[in-house]
């Protein structure tokens, strides 16, 4: 009988060492999984955060597009665009030697500005182009007048700026959507372009004689 006890005490303390080492175990899994869990979480909420920033960029230049092109489609901010570009050709000749040309292409609807460099001054070079814009249905195209007394409703009318000043002065009178006039005023006095409200009159130089060009 004697012999029979350690075995007992060996069998009470495999049972005890494999209890202990479950419980190791299992204390271990416990351990590596929380971790594991909170870091997916985390890492979730933090695509979350990342795709709500994309998405509210990709709205903000969504909306700042189209209140662009909203902007640029009404009258005033196309007439405003005319004016500009016929500025631009007036200054740049001003300030050098070479000469520039605004293309009011009534058939169209269109205009643009280039810089002349050939002698051929019907022939538009693609590299010469630096302005090129349509008009829509806010704003077109009524008439051209010249003040030398030309005047046009179809085709092309051209404005010629040199360093002395403008070839010919005139006027482009447009129409908005209710098909009220205004007059873009060009001015070969003074080089200054005008907007103004209705089909405005026409001041023709007292010298009808052609600017050198």
């Amino acid at each position: 009988m004697a012999k029979k006890a350690p075995r007992t005490t060996y069998s009470a303390r495999m049972l005890t060492d494999a209890y202990m080492r479950k419980c190791v175990n299992a204390k271990m899994r416990e351990c590596a999984d929380a971790p594991t869990h909170s870091r997916i979480q985390g890492f979730t909420l933090t695509e979350t955060i990342v795709a709500v920033v994309i998405i509210s960029l990709f709205v903000l230049l969504a909306q700042m597009s189209l209140l662009g092109v909203l902007r640029r489609g009404t009258f005033k901010a196309q007439a405003r665009e005319l004016v500009s570009t016929m500025q631009m050709a007036a200054s740049a000749a001003a300030q050098s030697d070479r000469r520039y040309e605004v293309i009011i292409d009534l058939t169209e609807q269109s205009y643009l500005l280039r810089q002349i460099t050939s002698p051929d001054l019907s022939e538009v070079l693609e590299e010469e182009i630096i302005v090129e814009n349509d008009f829509s249905d806010n704003c077109w195209v009524a008439y051209v007048e010249f003040d030398d007394g030309d005047y046009t409703n179809e085709g092309q009318a051209r404005f010629r700026a040199g360093h002395a000043g403008w070839q010919y002065g005139g006027k482009i009178v447009l129409l908005d959507r209710a098909e009220q006039p205004y007059s873009v005023v060009v001015n070969r006095i003074n080089r200054i372009i005008t907007l103004r409200e209705g089909d405005v009159e026409l001041l023709v130089p007292k010298a009808k004689n052609e600017v050198p060009f």
